[in-house]
Parts: structure tokens; C-alpha cells; sequence
């Protein structure tokens, strides 16, 4: 199920500056200024919704979470983790430009082998899913909006 989400209106709240002809960003989670891609800027849209529209802790969420896919170094857009510190929630941002796909929706599904989150969202600002797992019966099912988060 698609997703209506007005992400634009939380860009009027980006910290954006120049430095050297580079356009940057300030990330509120690494707390620090990050370049300013067409990915960047909607993760960090998404992380004001989250944060002022879900109220999701911001304590308990981390950007470009490392992990090893088949060997190889991996970067999970976004993660939530729940009260007891276990990934809860598995974002993968993908720039306005690209098109989501099987192969984006597989490449979410791979990294979230690893973390396990019971809650899967892809999206490039112009379409979102968010999907709930089971993994016990390995079935999922479409939301209609992102989860409440467990307090």
C-alpha cells in the first residue's frame, strides 16, 4: 500500500548551508553537517516526520548503520530501535530520481536478514511502502502509515 506522505513540508526545518561551492545538510542523529544529496535530503526529511510528526525518540535512532551483507559493508539509510535497544524499524531511502523496484525492495529484504526489524519502509520521497514482518511465518503485510512506536 502506497503511502501518502508531504515530506516537503518539513524542508522549510532543514539546516542547510555552503562551504567551498558544497551544499550541506545538518543531521540532527550524527549530529554533524553532511553533503547534501538528492538521498541525503530525503533522509533527512524523513527523519524530521519521524521525529516531530511519529515522535519516534530520536535517541533511539541511528543513520548509515553499518552492517556486512555476504562480506561485504553495507549502510542501512536509517534503523529505529525499540526500548531494549533491538532494531525495530529498517528505512532505505533511495533518491527521487530512482524509481523503486523488486531490486530495492530486495535489497531492504537483504540488509534486514541481519537486523531483523519486524518493520521494513522503502522509499524514494515520491512513493512509500511500509511493510510489517513476520519472520517465524515468513509472511509480511503492507501498512497503511508507519508504526506507532512502543513506548
Amino acid at each position: 500500500m502506497l503511502l501518502e506522505l508531504d515530506l516537503l513540508q518539513f524542508q522549510p526545518r532543514l539546516r542547510l548551508s555552503k562551504s567551498g561551492g558544497l551544499a550541506f545538510v545538518f543531521d540532527p542523529i550524527r549530529k554533524k553537517e553532511v553533503s547534501l544529496t538528492p538521498e541525503e535530503l530525503l533522509r533527512q526529511l524523513l527523519l524530521l516526520y519521524l521525529l516531530e510528526e511519529k515522535k519516534y525518540p530520536a535517541h533511539r535512532i541511528r543513520s548509515e548503520v553499518g552492517i556486512l551483507v555476504n562480506g561485504l559493508s553495507r549502510r542501512c539509510d536509517l534503523v529505529v530501535y525499540d526500548a531494549a535497544v533491538n532494531p525495530w524499524l529498517l528505512v532505505e531511502c533511495k533518491s527521487p530520481k530512482v524509481a523503486l523496484s523488486q531490486k530495492t525492495f530486495e535489497q531492504a529484504a537483504r540488509y534486514n536478514l541481519q537486523l531483523r526489524a519486524p518493520f521494513l519502509t522503502v522509499t524514494n520521497g515520491l512513493a512509500t511502502y511500509c511493510s510489517a514482518l513476520d519472520f517465524e511465518q515468513e509472511t509480511f503485510e503492507y501498512l497503511g502509515g508507519f508504526p506507532e512506536y512502543p513506548f
